[in-house]
């Protein structure tokens, strides 16, 4: 199924207030300079170079009879016990935070008075709502995707037109199953009775896919017939006036309201039929039409002359002429010539009298009207001259004439479609050639494809034996690593047993060698003993009976140790000698 892109353009009035989180643009790339100057970019080309006095003039005359309305716009978000955004940044706030800061700190006033604020804040009205005086524009893009194509379209979802007996409330039921993705939601009622619009932003694209996939078409319940009509949103975006914005969007086209059911007319949603006198309608609504004239300017093929229809330029009611094309009512030629001037600027050919309902032919300069609409059932008949005579001459005449016409037309009509055919046939060609190069050229690319595919698949192969042989290397690598990591996991252990072992040996050995030292330094104590002992024993034998008698009857007396001085190697080796000699006496 296919779908086209629409613009929403709100033009403001200069003094309007500008809407909040309004704007959008489905290209998240672009940026609010490149989305101003692709809005923008025609409207400053056609007011450049002029002044003040000619800006307003195109401005008007693009306006149109058109007349700015205020407008609501509503804001409902998913989340509604979020904080607004205007709220936040409302000064008020401000200044009930700062008083906050102060009052903490603040010490315990003596009386409750002395607790009140200085300046109390507050909100009147629903911070929701914003009221906005301009026009609402709807442009449809000139491209077209498909639902099932994997391309960017929009994350918004725009409902043409929802009835007013469906209150928001509402309508919060109808999309609730979509509530999780919803970001928000704005409800845009201008001054089109009993119907408003509504703008849904969605979190993602697929989103909005499954959205519009299941309620695009939908009722809105079972009571009216009313049904839901989605269009995607491409871009959101608010210009003032004074800007150019109602001046015509490059490769955009704005969509006009019906003016039987007052909604926007889209060929990819409904059926679209335009009549003879250039009005386009919806094909249901026209259905729904009663009568057989136009509902705008109530044309038909046998408009009844009645009080209101009056030349368009000057104002006179009488020899008024209806243009076939487009449904301007001028004056006739012996008037003011406004029928003869509107084709002069518009070159629309026919135009028919309202009086005796004959057609004029502007080109040829004659009537060219042979069948009219009875009055009474609307058939097609005969047209008859006024009054009961009327000439053979006159007759074949009109015949002859109505033959020249008819003649021209088929030829006309054979030189424009013998052109258009060959152009058909240049067109084709064109094509078929076309074609054939693309076909030689896929051969060609299937070709090489099928050689790459060929050495593709050798490759394949050789690798495939590659990665065989490296996981047989693998395998028998794992193999060995598992026994290298058990041997030296036996190690650690053996490691350790060894340190341990090792550890007690060296205990032993300081042990052994600690009582070593101590056998080592008793025996050298004895043997120094035993060598005084000996020495002594020969000093004695060597002297004197006298000495060693005197020896033999002395006595060792041992006085209390004094502070021994620092004796010197003399005093050291006398003292020696005398302990060796009380021993030796001993030992005597």
């Amino acid at each position: 199924m296919s779908v086209s892109l629409v613009v929403i353009r709100l033009e403001l009035a200069d003094q309007s207030l500008m809407p909040q989180g309004f704007q959008y643009c489905a290209d998240e790339e672009m940026s609010e300079e490149e989305m101003r100057e692709k809005a923008l970019g025609s409207a400053n080309i056609a007011l450049a170079g002029k002044t003040e006095l000619e800006k307003a003039a195109v401005l008007h005359q693009h306006i149109g009879s058109r007349a700015m309305s205020d407008m609501v716009i509503e804001t409902l978000t998913s989340s509604p016990d979020a904080p607004d955004e205007k709220e936040a940044d409302h000064p008020t706030n401000v200044e009930s935070s700062s008083l906050k800061e102060q009052t903490v700190g603040a010490p315990v006033p003596d009386s409750p008075s002395k607790q009140l604020p200085d300046q109390i804040s507050f909100y009147s009205g629903n911070p929701s709502v914003e009221i906005v005086h301009g026009i609402m524009h709807l442009y449809k893009t000139n491209k077209m995707t498909s639902l099932t194509e994997d391309v960017r379209r929009s994350a918004m979802l725009c409902v043409l037109t929802v009835p007013t007996t469906m209150t928001s409330h509402d309508l919060m039921k109808f999309v609730a199953p979509f509530n999780d993705v919803m970001e928000h939601m704005k409800i845009i009622r201008d001054s089109t009775p009993n119907q408003y619009m509504v703008l849904i932003k969605f979190s993602t694209q697929a989103d909005a896919d499954s959205f519009y996939t299941a309620c695009n078409g939908r009722q809105f319940n079972s009571i009216e017939d009313a049904v839901c009509q989605l269009v995607y949103v491409e871009r959101a975006e608010v210009i003032k006036s004074e800007e150019g914005a109602s001046l015509p969007v490059m490769d955009l086209t704005e969509l006009p309201k019906c003016t039987v059911c007052l909604e926007r007319m889209d060929e990819s949603v409904n059926g679209v039929l335009t009549t003879l006198c250039n009005h386009s309608f919806h094909s249901q609504c026209l259905l729904r039409w009663e009568d057989a004239s136009c509902p705008v300017c109530r044309y038909c093929q046998t408009p009844e002359p009645v009080e209101e229809n009056k030349c368009f330029e000057c104002g006179v009611q009488e020899n008024l002429w209806i243009c076939l094309i487009c449904g301007h009512i001028g004056c006739g030629r012996y008037v003011s010539r406004h029928a003869y001037k509107h084709f002069e600027e518009t070159q629309h050919t026919y135009a028919m009298q309202l009086t005796n309902h004959r057609v004029w032919d502007y080109a040829g300069d004659n009537y060219v009207h042979r069948l009219v609409a009875s009055k009474t059932d609307g058939k097609m008949v005969q047209y008859e001259c006024e009054g009961d005579s009327c000439q053979d001459e006159k007759i074949d005449a009109l015949q002859l004439e109505y033959s020249y016409l008819l003649t021209s037309q088929l030829e006309s009509q054979r030189i424009y479609w013998e052109n258009k055919i060959v152009h058909l046939e240049k067109e084709t060609a064109e094509e078929i050639n076309n074609m054939k190069a693309k076909f030689k050229e896929t051969i060609e690319k299937c070709d090489n494809l099928e050689l790459r595919l060929n050495e593709l698949t050798k490759e394949k192969q050789s690798m495939e034996k590659k990665c065989t042989q490296l996981n047989s290397k693998v395998a028998k690598l794992g193999q060995e690593l598992r026994e290298e990591q058990e041997m030296n996991r036996c190690l650690r252990a053996n490691q350790l047993q060894l340190q341990t072992q090792l550890q007690e040996e060296e205990r032993r050995g300081r042990e052994a060698a600690s009582q070593k030292d101590v056998q080592i330094a008793e025996l050298q104590e004895q043997l120094r003993d035993i060598m005084f002992y000996l020495e002594t024993q020969q000093q004695i034998n060597q002297m004197p009976a006298d000495a060693r008698q005197e020896i033999q009857e002395g006595q060792i007396n041992i006085a209390s140790a004094p502070a021994p001085p620092q004796p010197g190697p003399s005093a050291a080796g006398s003292s020696k000698l005398g302990g060796r000699k009380g021993r030796a006496k001993r030992g005597k």
